[in-house]
């Protein structure tokens, strides 16, 4: 497969995958009473999904290399969270929501060191993906934490959390994954790379 396809199926992944998650987020919002065993299938699925995306990405050949730079080993974690969480959630329910937290919390910590990198590179956007990163670490945190009462407010948080998560890696799918097309006085000086 070409670099220049690879690259394409990494970014739409990406995207699609960053909806999916706001989409988890907002219906664990209006459905804070989601039975565990529903949400761990779609997790995993998600996870795995999102690992794999995240192992192509690594491989593409992305113009600033900002996204997809910890992606590999990221990628991996993901595919075994999601097998795990899809093979044994149920029974590890009072350790899901604080690995989820953990996940996000590491998922804003590499995007809020991304964006510094993004400021390097002089995109004009990276102050969004920082401020993003922030709030989603925020979230990722008090899930890890887990302050509150109830299943009810956990599952309220937790879709905040992904919410959060799944702008976060919009705006960097949109903002640092440059297709070199986009760019063809630099396609053919980058192909030799």
């Amino acid at each position: 497969m070409d670099s220049l396809r690879t690259l394409k199926i990494a970014r739409t992944g990406y995207i699609v995958i960053a909806l999916i998650t706001c989409v988890l987020g907002i219906s664990l919002l209006i459905n804070p009473n989601c039975p565990i065993h529903i949400l761990c299938r779609a997790l995993g699925i998600i996870f795995i999904a999102d690992g794999i995306i995240k192992i192509i990405g690594y491989f593409s050949k992305d113009l600033y290399c900002l996204a997809f730079q910890y992606d590999f080993a990221f990628g991996i974690l993901m595919i075994a969270v999601g097998l795990l969480i899809l093979v044994r959630g149920e029974s590890y329910s009072r350790l899901l929501f604080p690995v989820l937290g953990l996940l996000i919390l590491t998922d804003a910590l590499l995007r809020i060191q991304m964006s510094l990198d993004a400021k390097k590179f002089g995109l004009n956007l990276w102050w969004q993906i920082l401020m993003a990163a922030i709030l989603t670490g925020v979230f990722g945190m008090v899930l890890l934490i887990n302050p509150y009462d109830g299943a009810g407010n956990t599952m309220f948080f937790t879709g905040i959390a992904f919410l959060f998560d799944g702008l976060l890696n919009l705006c960097v799918a949109v903002y640092t994954i440059k297709i070199l097309e986009q760019f063809p006085d630099r396609f053919k000086l980058y192909q030799h790379d």
